[in-house]
């Protein structure tokens, strides 16, 4: 009979145990150490600050703010949650002088996208009051600085109400139409040490006639990006980068 290996024999278990244990301690260590170097601490919205009702004119080309305008911009969201989520927001009417034909914007603006402070989309917070959304489709629109790709909505609340709805958001200086594509960004972001803020610009118009509406909302960006500083149309529509900015490559 081999007394050694006998003896030998009970310590193993002990010894593997104490392996896995050490293995294991060290596994927690190392992802404890990359959670704290992988987490983006420096906030875009520090080094480059947003000021909406700085940044877009009350009047540029042939619009101005309808000062008699009330109750027409549609907030599909309560305020306790807008204060949650967005730093800053900016609702305006504007009529066109030419043709009197009315565009409703409305800017949400928050410092930090990461979850739990995302920006909500149209086709989620309008039927939470009620509207029904009838399309929606991606579309680009063009524009002397570039091409922003953008989200048509036909929405309506009942018979009485038709709103057709352009939108896009910008996750720190570029434009996504949400989902996959928004995530890629704001992990790119993240990998480079940046907490990305972001922006969505809605307008949107009470009109049957969606195609007419659309036409509508493509002349009012047009001109209003023609009349914003070049130094703010990264921010608003994500066309060019800015200068010193830390995001994705």
């Amino acid at each position: 009979m081999n007394h050694a290996a006998i003896a030998d024999t009970p310590a193993q278990p002990v010894r593997e145990l104490t392996r896995r244990a050490i293995v294991a301690a060290f596994v927690m260590v190392l992802a404890a150490a990359l959670a704290w170097f992988l987490t983006p601490t420096h906030r875009l919205a520090e080094e480059n600050p947003v000021q909406l009702e700085s940044m877009i004119p009350p009047a540029f080309g042939d619009w101005t703010v309808d000062r008699n305008a009330h109750g027409g911009v549609v907030n599909p969201q309560q305020t306790d949650l807008i204060n949650r989520l967005y730093s800053q927001t900016l609702s305006r009417t504007y009529i066109n002088s030419k043709t009197g034909a009315r565009v409703m914007l409305s800017v949400a603006y928050g410092e930090d996208q990461r979850d739990g402070m995302q920006l909500h989309y149209p086709e989620v917070c309008y039927p939470a009051q009620g509207f029904q959304i009838k399309t929606n489709q991606t579309a680009v629109l063009v524009t002397q600085q570039g091409s922003i790709p953008t989200r048509r909505l036909e929405s309506n609340l009942g018979s009485q109400r038709m709103e057709p709805i352009t939108y896009w958001t910008v996750i720190g200086d570029h434009t996504t139409l949400g989902g996959l594509d928004k995530k890629l960004v704001e992990m790119r972001y993240g990998l480079n040490g940046v907490i990305p803020d972001g922006l969505l610009f809605r307008v949107s118009s009470i009109e049957r006639d969606s195609p007419r509406a659309f036409g509508v909302h493509d002349d009012f960006v047009r001109q209003l990006i023609a009349e914003v500083p070049s130094k703010y149309i990264g921010r608003l529509t994500g066309l060019g980068a800015m200068t010193g900015s830390a995001g994705p490559e």
